[in-house]
């Protein structure tokens, strides 16, 4: 195998595919990055237990010529010190040679680098899993979909299943939901057409939900390319979803279990009806949980006064107490004062792209949401916490 190709359009792609590789494995092969030389362009594929990234460089493309293949072929060369390699190499210029015994050769200006690489024949191969059950999303309304509710999955293994992100295919919609059990992101999207999992009608909804490891929707999104409306295609399987863009295939695999039933634990009333600015209500409880930090469990006071005024408060008795006023636009209901996890707070509100939010209380003990007028599409909700 031999080629010359693009520095920069080799770095980016190591970059992509060495956040699926596997830096402790049973499969030693894993912690290398594979490298397939063909007469269309190089792909780079990198995979651990959980997730597969493959990112393809085409020969050419805008009439600029990215690779010069010589001698087709494949490597799989040591993931961490490849990726040092490439990223230290003095000129835009790279060849990359392999010889016998899998000696591959980088060459880069004056600099010079003999490593040796492994059978990619022993590499495992990707599934293939592209077929009928496809969507598309633009790759902007994607992200949006993962930054709005991946933060709200578990980060505990003791119930597996909360550690992803719950996506249900109901007509026209989709539906991700995630939840730790003391907080829920909900966010839906319109889908162009119906997307089936199965023609199975008789558990056509079970069949039609998947749960997706929030681990691996974290770092989809770091692979792709935000600001742009470039469709990324959808592909599910019983238990793999591959998500393929113009020159990126991501694998992952799909949680096992049933989801809890979550639609029960948003309430349908409310008691207490707060419209605020968004941006003041998260600079007010973030400075309240500068205290709250110090404490054992980051809890923020909140309570309706008279004409408007909200206080937002918190009390570390090691350390001080701050409370601070702040003017509602509308509070409509009964009279509240509620704690809750300022962290929790904070991330809902960064969350929600908007500038008010209207939070619906239904008691001091109840779980309450939080909205925008701006976006029916999401919702936040989070479990108080009880110190009053």
């Amino acid at each position: 195998m031999k080629f010359f190709i693009q520095k920069e359009r080799l770095t980016k792609s190591v970059q992509d595919v060495m956040k699926a590789v596997a830096s402790r494995t049973t499969i030693p092969i894993l912690i290398g990055i594979k490298i397939d030389a063909t007469d269309e362009g190089v792909a780079l594929t990198g995979s651990n237990s959980d997730i597969s990234i493959k990112s393809f460089i085409p020969k050419e493309e805008n009439d600029i010529e990215n690779v010069n293949i010589i001698e087709k072929g494949s490597i799989v060369l040591q993931a961490r010190f490849f990726s040092e390699v490439v990223r230290k190499l003095p000129e835009s210029i790279v060849e990359i040679t392999v010889e016998d015994q899998f000696k591959t050769v980088i060459r880069s200006g004056n600099a010079e680098f003999i490593i040796h690489g492994l059978d990619a024949e022993e590499y495992p191969r990707l599934p293939q899993i592209e077929g009928e059950n496809r969507l598309s999303l633009p790759t902007d309304l994607l992200i949006t979909l993962v930054k709005q509710t991946v933060f709200a999955v578990s980060q505990s293994e003791t119930r597996p299943i909360l550690t992803g992100v719950h996506w249900v295919f109901e007509n026209n919609e989709l539906i991700a939901v995630a939840t730790d059990s003391h907080r829920l992101a909900l966010k839906k999207v319109t889908l162009q057409k119906e997307f089936l999992k199965s023609n199975d009608e008789t558990d056509k909804k079970q069949e039609n939900s998947i749960v997706i490891p929030g681990k691996s929707l974290s770092e989809l999104i770091k692979v792709l390319e935000d600001n742009t409306q470039e469709p990324i295609d959808i592909f599910v399987t019983d238990n793999q979803i591959l998500f393929k863009a113009k020159h990126l295939l991501f694998y992952s695999r799909l949680l096992e279990g049933k989801y809890p039933d979550t639609s029960k634990l948003i309430p349908t009333d409310s008691k207490t009806k707060v419209k605020i600015n968004a941006k003041d209500f998260l600079q007010a409880v973030d400075r309240a949980s500068l205290l709250a930090r110090e404490g054992k469990n980051n809890v923020v006071k909140f309570a309706t006064l008279d004409q408007e005024i909200l206080e937002i408060s918190s009390y570390t008795p090691e350390i001080g107490k701050v409370v601070e006023k702040v003017k509602g636009l509308s509070v409509e209901g009964e009279e509240i004062k509620i704690s809750f996890s300022a962290k929790y707070m904070i991330d809902a509100l960064r969350a929600i792209d908007g500038s008010e939010v209207t939070i619906y209380f239904t008691g001091a003990m109840r779980p309450f949401v939080i909205k925008t007028d701006q976006d029916e599409t999401i919702l936040q909700l989070i479990l108080p916490v009880r110190t009053f």
